[in-house]
């Protein structure tokens, strides 16, 4: 592997009561993020190949961990996203090599097709501060009940030479969604938007 992952963490909320009324089944949604060494940390490199290749090492693994976690059969996810944060000696761009370029096809393999696009967001922050990971239907983005997203936040990282790489995966949307618009069940996930 690529990457010099010092740790991992995988994270599962579950939703059973929401405005006053039970959930059955609870929403689910699980993140599973890496703490990795950022080899650019404090100098500018051009080719940030090295990069895209870790952001392709971590789609597999930490969509297969989200999965995983969910209990669930890859063709059973419904949404997913995904989110770097860059130390303090990184930049913004080393976050887009993970995320971008080589990330979605082994998120894709992991939660079985994904024609939308994946939502991500990427920031500079230290150790402990919030991620948000932003989350929409695999299949079709226009599918308004899945546009949601959960946090992640380890207390020691990112350091300063590092990027916390994070992915979510869930099972449902939103509990008691209402804003109308296209449903999972109406989703034929052939354009990656309806």
């Amino acid at each position: 592997m690529k990457a010099k992952i010092r740790k991992t963490a995988v994270f599962v909320e579950e939703t059973h009561i929401e405005g006053g009324r039970e959930i059955s089944p609870a929403t689910r949604k699980a993140v599973a993020a890496a703490v990795i060494e950022n080899p650019y940390a404090g100098e500018y490199v051009e080719d940030l190949s090295l990069l895209m290749e870790v952001g392709e090492e971590l789609g597999a693994l930490l969509g297969e961990k989200c999965v995983k976690a969910l209990g669930i059969r890859p063709e059973q996810a419904e949404s997913y996203g995904k989110a770097a944060m860059v130390g303090e000696n990184g930049e913004l761009e080393h976050a887009a090599a993970i995320l971008h370029p080589k990330m979605g096809a082994p998120l894709r393999k992991a939660v079985e097709k994904g024609a939308a696009l994946v939502p991500s967001s990427k920031k500079r922050g230290g150790m402990g501060q919030d991620l948000d990971v932003p989350l929409g239907h695999k299949d079709a983005a226009y599918v308004r009940s899945h546009f949601d997203g959960i946090e992640i936040r380890i207390s020691d990282a990112p350091r300063a030479n590092e990027i916390l790489v994070a992915i979510a995966v869930t099972d449902s949307g939103r509990p008691l969604p209402r804003v109308g618009g296209l449903t999972a069940g109406e989703a034929e996930g052939k354009d990656g938007l309806r």
